[in-house]
């Protein structure tokens, strides 16, 4: 058997109340190692014709073979399911210390199953799953939500994954929040929850790091890995790099500076003067009050603010992140740091996707400036204005109702959906295509919509340490094709193992495999991660195929690919997506985004 795993899966019927307790495959093991990987094995073996929001749907919990280990930046978890936005298989991770506490808990993961007839929540002790009465915590919201579970059960030890009303109401974009402020926020993954009746996962479990076979050969991957990530070139550097100091906000004057700072629903590649106050240079210098962490992570990107003066003076909330500050900030022509906090903590208390709620937001300010929606006037820049928005959609009510259901979706209702910003139905992220050309084919063949995650370009073409020194022109897109599979299929494994995303701006494939190695005890190269990884990617693709996102979804809206940027640093710049789509398709051996039956066979999928 191998080693890191807790050989043991709890599988909960919520229809029929009943939990059993099984082991994944071995052979599923070695295919798709855990975390991501083994989450879309176990969605792709349900079928991908089920509708999201049905009972039949599953909705999986899941940890890799690291987590809850000595590893660095091995406090994730991933939330796999089909999406209720989307349509695809959708994965989406949170940081925190619940996925550390549900190993030491001795669980390699859940999956959930049915719909319970009245609200409940998963209580998660050594080696039992328990299903509770959830009736006196459904309707409130996470913070509420979390602090009842601590009055109950104590805080030690103790870690709370909960959705709130957007849950609940079956928001489409609502997701899980892990411990107040850590969300798995892409792909409705709350929504799938909500659906299913189940309110929340309490899990209480003391530290019980995993053995591994070979002590030795572990402290020497673990000494390698740990100097990659100390090393003071590399952005995680602790308390010296740009992602310890600023946390991920680091990158808004960057992309702001070359033109690729998406602004008023990208109808703008850059915010000019705008984006310095709400930059993490300027949080660190006004608001910074802490830096929390995760488990068995020196980096401590997060960044607590307080507000400290206006109509939110006294708020603290986690976390000023890059993608949400551009959300609430430049994306809805905004530039008060203040009113970004209070958004970005309503998000977090109604259980919303920032990204998605940002989206949303700036495409019903484009439908006023329009005049697309009825006579509403909800101008650029209005905080107070969003701030009331945003509760709407949260509780469902008045316009809220239809902006709840996404921005492709919400473009649509307004008779223009060519101002959502979308891929395959999901918003996209802080980075325009326009200024940087491999975010472009990245959003495009993402399997779960538009993302930065699955291949994080960025790193090499604003040379943040990738995989080695690899630098490339970011308005090139020449080669960007190949680069991208590559990122896509390292960052695959990484999340099957499941380690912090960031974990790849100071490792590579030969760290992952070393650590893999020596905790599993099986031999592993950094081919195979690439291998791996590729399985995984592929496997999720196949899924989207058979669930009817066939030939042609790999698509760019037209504002990247037809409208030049007119800002310093990308102006006159198109995203050439035709021209990377075929070198792309090439390199992984698909035919017009679908994978061949041979290559299935190739990768030992069927």
């Amino acid at each position: 058997m191998f080693g890191g795993y807790a050989n043991r899966i709890g599988f909960v019927d919520l229809t029929a109340g009943r939990v059993e307790y099984n082991d994944s495959p071995e052979d599923w093991k070695r295919k798709y190692i855990g975390g991501r990987g083994l989450g879309v094995k176990y969605v792709f073996e349900n079928g991908p014709r089920v509708d999201p929001l049905a009972p039949e749907n599953i909705l999986c919990f899941m940890n890799g073979p690291l987590t809850g280990t000595e590893a660095n930046m091995s406090g994730r978890m991933a939330v796999v399911t089909k999406s209720p936005l989307t349509g695809t298989v959708t994965d989406s991770h949170h940081g925190g210390w619940s996925a550390a506490r549900l190993r030491w808990a001795g669980f390699d993961g859940l999956v959930f199953s049915g719909k319970a007839e009245t609200p409940v929540y998963a209580f998660v002790t050594e080696e039992s799953v328990e299903l509770r009465d959830a009736s006196d915590f459904w309707g409130k919201n996470v913070h509420d939500t979390v602090k009842l579970f601590q009055d109950r059960y104590g805080e030690k030890d103790l870690s709370v994954i909960t959705i709130g009303q957007a849950g609940e109401k079956l928001c489409r974009f609502a997701n899980w929040m892990n411990e107040d402020d850590r969300a798995s926020g892409r792909g409705g993954t709350g929504c799938v929850g909500g659906s299913k009746n189940l309110k929340a996962i309490v899990i209480q479990a003391g530290k019980a790091f995993p053995p591994t076979p070979d002590r030795d050969k572990w402290k020497e991957a673990h000494k390698r890995a740990l100097s990659t990530i100390m090393a003071e070139e590399n952005i995680t550097s602790p308390r010296k790099g740009g992602l310890s100091v600023y946390g991920t906000n680091v990158l808004m004057n960057i992309a702001n500076s070359i033109g690729a700072l998406p602004t008023k629903n990208s109808q703008k590649a850059s915010f000019g003067e705008g984006a310095e106050p709400t930059s993490g240079e300027y949080v660190k210098e006004n608001m910074l009050v802490n830096d929390p962490t995760c488990h068995a992570c020196p980096v401590a990107c997060k960044k607590e603010v307080e507000v400290r003066e206006g109509p939110w003076k006294g708020l603290r909330m986690e976390s000023m992140e890059y993608e949400s500050a551009w959300a609430f900030g430049a994306n809805c022509g905004n530039s008060d740091a203040n009113a970004i906090a209070k958004l970005i903590d309503q998000c977090n208390d109604y259980g919303i996707d920032t990204i998605e709620a940002g989206n949303v937001v700036s495409v019903y300010m484009e439908a006023c400036q329009k005049g697309y929606a009825d006579g509403s006037d909800l101008g650029w820049g209005d905080g107070e204005g969003m701030v009331s928005l945003l509760d709407l959609i949260g509780k469902r009510e008045g316009v809220g109702d239809q902006l709840a259901e996404g921005a492709a979706r919400a473009a649509e209702s307004f008779g223009h959906p060519e101002m959502a910003m979308t891929v395959k139905g999901q918003a996209i992220p802080a980075y325009d295509p326009r200024g940087l050309k491999g975010m472009g084919i990245g959003y495009a063949t993402s399997n779960r919509g538009a993302c930065h995650l699955r291949a994080y370009t960025p790193a090499a073409e604003l040379g943040v340490m990738p995989f080695g020194s690899l630098k490339v022109d970011p308005l090139a897109w020449e080669g960007k094709g190949e680069l991208v599979m590559i990122f896509q299929n390292v960052h695959a494994f990484s999340d099957s193992l499941n380690l912090c995303k960031f974990s790849a701006f100071a490792q590579g494939v030969d760290e992952y495999a070393q650590q893999y190695s020596a905790m599993v005890g099986v031999p592993f190269t950094g081919e195979d991660v690439l291998k791996t990884g590729d399985r995984v990617y592929n496997l999720e693709r196949h899924y989207n195929n058979l669930a009817g996102h066939a030939e042609g979804s790999d698509t760019l809206p037209a504002r990247f690919t037809e409208e030049p940027s007119d800002q310093p640093g990308s102006e006159g710049h198109v995203c050439e997506l035709e021209l990377m789509l075929g070198e792309y398709y090439e390199k992984r051996g698909w035919v017009n985004g679908v994978v061949p039956e041979e290559k299935l066979q190739e990768l030992e999928i069927i």
